[in-house]
């Protein structure tokens, strides 16, 4: 019959049915109010415990979200959902008792450091954050920092990770904190909400919907809108049993809350009730009591708080303190054991040790004023038999589980002989199977091999003993025992350039005592990087712990889990975008972006370009057929990428990926040729993908400059230690003179103190200041440079900066070459082969220049230059300055033209609307 019931639940999940996470089998339904007769199955609610409740202050449902009118309304008691009566029948929102057990494959949440989010609502008590929370860095997940350890291992599936294989992807619903003016896909009315946790949300193709109107749309997911440029989760391969996702989505590594065991763990030694609602000092009628939910929380002291009548019965008692751990269950299978304060003090004790005995002993003296006891644990009554429902590890059997009886005499082996038969694999021995423990921890997947010889009953009595959360969120999985050979690919950047395989070899075994056996090198980056295969889980894991803290040459290591591209696998119409953000760009704006652009796309091709530089992102979709980038930063960050692109174009079987940039830093140049605007200011970066997917392709000339600081003719003879020579590649500019001076001093002084440079206002402030402080310099730069314009010499005026540019933009947008014809030069263009070299004065025509009352001194226009620096002088390209020593500079085109994307232009909406267009909408439909 259960095996039945299994099958039915399985149908209800292929049916599409609406959840705060994937359904997986018919969860625990209590009936509600209101049961129809006849013997018609009446309304059920999956797993609330539903009570009238009299309302004191203004109320919404969080069904419809609509006002609660009248003075009562039904409240759950474990996870306060709150409902109209008439929308107790539709409820379809499982309650946070039952949600881990709904969860279809336990997936770890990646949590972010604590923060604040105004007007969002915590997915498992539905109550507001008020304090500081967590949100999940993947999904949309907001929950308080006492909520985490009763969270669902519900986050995005984004890869195949070796014991899943999905021909179709399914909705990933998430519910509630949808922006204000979400509209459901179904009916086209408001589904967000601002006061209560309402609607849901599909994670991939960005669907939002009322939770009753989302039944109603096919179950499958098509992407969206962002489809061709997302990398889909089945074309994306990585082994990582001992790596959390937080290491494998490259997503730095933040001070966890104060958690218990496991994974997770309880809450903290403060913590709170459902609802995080403190109690206050109770009244005399009532009491606040304590409670552990077994051994591990005891030992680290980690309770909830619950506040009953003085004069509640021992089952009331009971049942609020399991609410208190989300336990579901019936309570009959639990009793409470006191605890002194000598019992608190020591470690965990055996079980039946720690109190009294029953709370019921107790019962007769909670009227007469006895002296109550400071605190409480839970523990489960002993079973002679349970009911064990058993999962299979492959997910096209056809069934979401089996259930099995276990006594004291089943064994693993036991258990495996009977569940063989019932997933229809009866023709295989028992040898060929495993049965694997399962701990779906919100932050942390834990995996653990029974042996054949152990009782399970004896196992699920331990576990309970150790923590009635750990039991409820535990699984037991029967997969094939076959053997797995690991491949995990771990990037390590941060060693010496221009070396040979050799010697990186030789610098590795030195620095981190690699394995050869479990070790190989498959890639080598003469920038200063390798791709290790690693061939053993604990040694993967082992190298990439050490190397967080391991230096080559004073240089510390970066090391990165990277995933497999099944480039094979790609749909047709496929070009995955690959993105880039400097945090640190744009007043520290990138952070956010990073979050915003793992949750609309796949995480694994969103990369942090303070953790390894842009190579990783390149390794990663070194064999994608087609595929785009995306740079989020300033014009150095921009430039910084360009040539990581340049240097292994031959590795990238698409040579030629157009490039994208959301400008973030102070100047944005090549973002304002190329239409994307001044500077991020807070855009919808869904827009922004809209936006990169219909931009239209341009080419760029990139320019090699050839740094050579030897002693030039006509300087003195005093000795000096001549730097070798080095070559930068140039994209929008390069300056030599008093306005590489300017951002050389706005650059040491954001390295002083980088915390101030936190908003574009003020970095234009800083470089204002200092220009207005060098406003009288005169330093005669035609003194003390000399330039060669293809191989003829050129005489200067008396400037004190020269500048070479190949964009019409310079120094946030303005014109300096200017737009007055001249017989002399060609008009300028970013793809013309040509540079344009101008001259400035000072400071005041800088200014000048700025602010569009004048345009620089025209002086040349070519190819090739040729510049000779006397005397030790300030140089910048791109917005990156340094102080260059006496030698030559060299400018030539570099190789081929850079493909870049320009920001089409906006039809407006009253012409689209004359004509019939259809405007996209955020889900990707038409209206």
């Amino acid at each position: 019959m259960e095996t039945v019931t299994a099958l039915l639940s399985w149908a209800l999940i292929l049916a599409g049915t609406p959840s705060q996470c994937h359904f997986l089998q018919n969860p625990v339904l209590r009936q509600a109010p209101g049961r129809a007769g006849d013997g018609v199955p009446g309304p059920v609610v999956p797993g609330h415990s539903f009570r009238k409740v009299t309302l004191t202050k203004p109320t919404f449902c969080h069904f419809c979200s609509d006002f609660i009118w009248g003075l009562a309304g039904f409240l759950c008691d474990v996870c306060n959902f709150m409902s109209h009566e008439k929308c107790l029948r539709h409820v379809k929102t499982p309650c946070a008792g039952v949600a881990p057990s709904l969860v279809r494959v336990p997936v770890a949440h990646c949590f972010g450091p604590r923060g604040l989010y105004k007007r969002k609502f915590c997915a498992v008590c539905r109550k507001s954050l008020e304090a500081p929370a967590f949100r999940c860095e993947v999904c949309e997940l907001h929950i308080h920092a006492d909520c985490v350890p009763f969270a669902c291992s519900d986050c995005r599936q984004c890869h195949q990770d070796g014991h899943h294989d999905h021909d179709t992807y399914h909705h990933h619903w998430r519910e509630g904190n949808l922006p204000l003016g979400a509209r459901c896909e179904i009916c086209r009315k408001t589904c967000g909400s601002a006061d209560v946790l309402a609607g849901v949300r599909c994670e991939w193709c960005g669907v939002q919907a009322h939770a009753l109107c989302s039944a109603v749309l096919a179950p499958e997911c098509t992407f969206g809108r962002l489809r061709s440029m997302v990398l889909p989760p089945g074309c994306v391969r990585l082994v990582s049993r001992n790596l959390s996702k937080m290491h494998c989505f490259r997503i730095a590594e933040t001070a966890a809350p104060e958690l218990g065991d496991g994974a997770d763990g309880a809450a903290g030694s403060t913590a709170l009730g459902p609802g995080r609602d403190a109690p206050a000092a109770p009244e005399s009628s009532k009491q606040t009591l304590k409670i552990f939910d077994g051994n591990d929380t005891m030992r680290r002291n980690h309770f909830r708080l619950v506040t009953v009548p003085r004069l509640a019965r021992s089952e009331e008692v009971l049942e609020a303190a399991l609410r208190a751990y989300y336990v579901s269950e019936d309570p009959e299978d639990f009793e409470l054991q006191e605890l002194t304060l000598p019992s608190l003090a020591s470690d965990a004790q055996a079980p039946g040790k720690a109190g009294n005995g029953g709370l019921a002993e107790e019962d007769s003296n909670r009227g007469s004023g006895a002296h109550e006891p400071e605190a409480w644990v839970i523990r489960a009554r002993t079973r002679t038999q349970e009911v064990l429902k058993i999962y299979p590890g492959w997910l096209k059997v056809g069934v979401a589980y089996v259930s099995i009886r276990v006594t004291s005499q089943s064994t693993v082996r036991t258990v495996v002989l009977e569940v063989l038969p019932l997933l229809g694999r009866q023709a295989e021995g028992p040898e060929s199977f495993k049965l694997v423990e399962v701990l779906m921890g919100s932050r942390q997947v834990q995996r653990n091999v029974l042996a054949d010889d152990e009782s399970l009953l004896r196992r699920l009595w331990d576990i309970r003993q150790t923590s009635l959360r750990q039991a409820s969120q535990t699984r037991f999985y029967v997969t094939e025992n076959r053997t797995v050979n690991p491949r995990i690919s771990l990037f390590v950047g941060g060693l010496p350039p221009g070396l040979c395989p050799q010697e990186y070899d030789s610098l590795l075994q030195e620095a981190m005592a690699t394995k050869a056996a479990a070790v190989s090198m498959s890639h080598v980056y003469p920038q200063g990087a390798v791709v290790l295969d690693v061939t053993c889980f604990a040694e993967a894991e082992r190298l990439y712990m050490l190397g967080r803290d391991t230096a080559v040459h004073g240089q510390p290591l970066t090391t990165l889990v990277l995933p497999d591209v099944l480039h094979t696998k790609l749909p047709a119409d496929c070009c995955p975008i690959l993105v880039f953000v400097n945090p640190k760009s744009g007043g520290l704006k990138g952070r956010d972006l990073l979050c915003s652009f793992r949750k609309l796309l796949n995480p694994h091709q969103v990369f942090d370009l303070t953790n390894g530089g842009p190579l990783p992102g390149f390794h990663l979709f070194s064999q994608v057929p087609c595929f785009r980038v995306l740079v989020c930063g300033g014009d150095g960050t921009v430039g910084w990428v360009l040539t990581a692109l340049e240097e292994t174009r031959h590795h990238l079987a698409c040579q030629e990926p157009s490039v994208a940039i959301l400008p973030l830093g102070t100047g944005n140049d090549l973002g304002r040729v190329l239409r994307w605007g001044a500077g991020y200011s807070g855009e919808d970066p869904f827009s922004m993908l809209v936006s990169v997917d219909e931009a239209d392709a341009v080419l760029m000339d990139r320019w090699t400059i050839l740094l050579d600081a030897h002693k030039a003719a006509g300087t003195e003879n005093s000795v000096v230690d001549a730097e070798p020579p080095k070559i930068v590649q140039m994209s929008n500019y390069c300056g030599i003179g008093i306005d590489a001076e300017l951002s050389l001093d706005f650059h040491q002084a954001r390295e002083e103190e980088p915390g101030k440079f936190t908003s574009r206002f003020h970095n234009k402030g800083v470089y204002v200041r200092v220009g207005l402080q060098k406003i009288s310099h005169s330093r005669g730069l035609h003194k003390e440079i000399r330039l060669q314009v293809e191989q003829r010499e050129v005489e200067l005026p008396s400037i004190e900066g020269l500048i070479f540019i190949n964009i019409p933009s310079w120094g946030s947008g303005a014109d300096l070459w200017g737009s007055d014809s001249d017989s002399r030069f060609e008009k300028p263009r970013m793809d013309d082969g040509l540079l344009e070299v101008v001259g400035v004065t000072g400071v005041v025509h800088m200014g000048q220049v700025q602010g569009g009352l004048r345009s620089g001194i025209r002086i040349a226009q070519g190819s090739y230059f040729r510049v000779t620096l006397l005397k030790a002088t300030p140089v910048q390209v791109d917005g990156e300055p340094w102080v260059q020593a006496p030698g030559h500079m060299i400018i030539s085109a570099a190789g081929p033209k850079v493909h870049m994307l320009r920001k089409a232009k906006q039809k407006p909406r009253k012409a689209a609307a004359i004509r019939g267009d259809a405007v996209p909408t955020p889900e990707g439909n038409t209206k």
